[in-house]
């Protein structure tokens, strides 16, 4: 048996959030509803006008990884930190949580741990301008080959994809996971993300990824194409396992020329952040312990709706009773 279940690679970023309005975006500069990368200086100016802000170890993968933990997955999470006060307390925050976190903070380090500034609309919105600083120099040497062969499931997050000792990193993480039985994946992170990599995105998906986890507008990015369904016979293509969140569609499961579409329950969105995380979370929980692909979807499902239903982007109730209680575990 391995050590761990599932290991993600990631930005470990924390989360810095605040309720805001339109108006506060459109004076600020913010353009709502997509991820921004920013420098420092704007990093700073941006944290100074929130108000009654909340802060929060975070990172894409890493709130998958927590929610993982959180319903009793072994999990560890490989990333980067500077040894000062974001850093320290995101390191104690994850392994208090349960998750191993291998890569200890950085001493004298060059960047800052990184942040983001999430303002969340009143209409659940969320507009994220992140100033990665040190978690972005993930590379090779930050990826224990101890850990990756002794899991069964391992993840990364496409955002590491801007730096080309990131996409070393995943190529290498990758390999030896698979040469260890492990299944490999990704999420893509963000259309503008896509956008950027295009051509490695399509390499590594095609060759050493097991399964690839996107929504709608990420998939249809990747293969340039605004038809939903050539999105997924292309992706299915190239990856034995594709899983397309469609927000209240639902999802959409590919595998082996067999497409299954599995709805949700509709929810008012108090906060979208995390929503894709959690969904990841909730899926991969299904894929680890060996349910079905549409029950995978379902639980993927529950988790996204729980994390949008309030402010944060990790659960605030029990995801394993919720799945318990809908009679899926």
């Amino acid at each position: 048996m391995k050590k761990f279940q599932v290991v993600g690679i990631g930005n470990a970023v924390s989360d810095v959030i605040a309720t805001t309005n339109d108006a506060f975006l459109t004076e600020n500069g913010v353009e709502k509803g997509i991820m921004q990368l920013i420098d420092q200086l704007r990093a700073e100016a941006l944290f100074s006008a929130m108000d009654q802000r909340t802060e929060t170890p975070g990172g894409s993968v890493a709130n998958t990884i927590s929610g993982l933990g959180s319903l009793g997955v072994s999990t560890a999470f490989i990333g980067r930190v500077a040894l000062d006060d974001l850093g320290a307390s995101y390191a104690a925050a994850m392994i208090a949580e349960g998750t191993d976190f291998p890569n200890k903070p950085i001493k004298n380090a060059a960047l800052p741990t990184s942040r983001s500034m999430i303002f969340v609309s009143p209409d659940g919105e969320r507009s994220m301008n992140t100033y990665l600083g040190i978690s972005s120099d993930v590379g090779p040497d930050d990826v224990s080959s101890e850990v990756v062969s002794d899991c069964e499931i391992l993840f990364l997050e496409g955002y590491l994809f801007d730096k080309e000792p990131g996409k070393a990193a995943f190529r290498k993480a990758a390999d030896q996971a698979r040469t260890a039985g492990a299944r490999a994946g990704i999420s893509l992170s963000d259309p503008f993300c896509v956008d950027r990599h295009r051509e490695d995105f399509r390499k590594l998906v095609a060759g050493p990824l097991d399964y690839l986890l996107c929504n709608e507008e990420e998939l249809k990015s990747l293969y340039q194409t605004d038809d939903l369904s050539s999105a997924l016979t292309l992706g299915s293509a190239d990856c034995e396992l594709v899983v397309c969140t469609r927000s209240s569609d639902g999802v959409s499961i590919c595998q082996k020329g067999s497409r299954w579409d599995v709805g949700v329950v509709p929810v008012t969105p108090v906060d979208a952040t995390g929503a894709g995380d959690q969904f990841a979370a909730g899926f991969l929980y299904g894929l680890v312990h060996g349910y079905d692909l549409q029950t995978c979807g379902k639980i993927g499902g529950i988790a996204a709706s729980e994390v949008i239903s309030h402010i944060g982007p990790r659960p605030a109730t029990s995801i394993a009773e919720l799945i318990k209680a809908q009679g899926l575990t």
